[in-house]
């Protein structure tokens, strides 16, 4: 395997160099020496450098999307029957289920435009904010986070903030 191609699958094991090298703000040289590659620093920085010549630049954009926050969130049961008057989940992750109750939980609930990659950015975030979701999910313009009922207001802020300057997806070649 040749180094760049040695350097190319090492950073593929750190997702957050190549969000980096996209947005432009990796010293080179101290990347090189992170990553676990043989080979002479200055031939894996260069390996660096034109590895992300070839990628698209990070854009981000604000999302067209409402969040807001519902208290009282709790494990319900992921298999309710709609007729009974059961509360259903706001979100089901692994067979558990997380709604209306008298839950010490907070659900984040935005709706719009949201995919996997709002997902990732908000849960980044979360992270910075030391905030730990307990279960979130998104499908059909929803995204869901449940997060202990002390840290919702500042999860929202979070979420909020996340959303507003959210990845753009690279745009997929219509031609063909």
């Amino acid at each position: 395997m040749s180094l760049a191609a040695e350097t190319r699958a090492e950073l593929e094991r750190h997702p957050f160099l190549v969000a980096a090298l996209r947005a432009g703000v990796v010293n080179y040289t101290a990347a090189a020496r992170f990553l676990e590659v043989d080979g002479e620093t200055d031939a894996i920085a260069t390996a660096l450098r034109r590895y992300a010549d070839e990628l698209p630049a990070h854009e981000t954009d604000s999302r067209d999307v409402r969040v807001r926050m519902e208290s009282g969130i709790g494990p319900v049961d992921s298999g309710v029957d709609r007729d009974s008057g059961d509360p259903e989940p706001v979100v089901t992750v692994g067979g558990t289920g997380f709604g209306p109750s008298d839950g010490d939980r907070t659900a984040i609930v935005a709706t719009g435009a949201v995919d996997s990659a709002a997902l990732a950015d908000a849960l980044e975030r979360l992270a910075v904010e030391g905030i730990a979701p307990e279960a979130a999910g998104v499908a059909e313009g929803t995204m869901t986070l449940v997060v202990d009922r002390l840290e919702g207001a500042n999860a929202v802020r979070a979420v909020e903030d996340a959303l507003d300057r959210s990845r753009v997806r690279p745009k997929e070649d219509e031609s063909g």
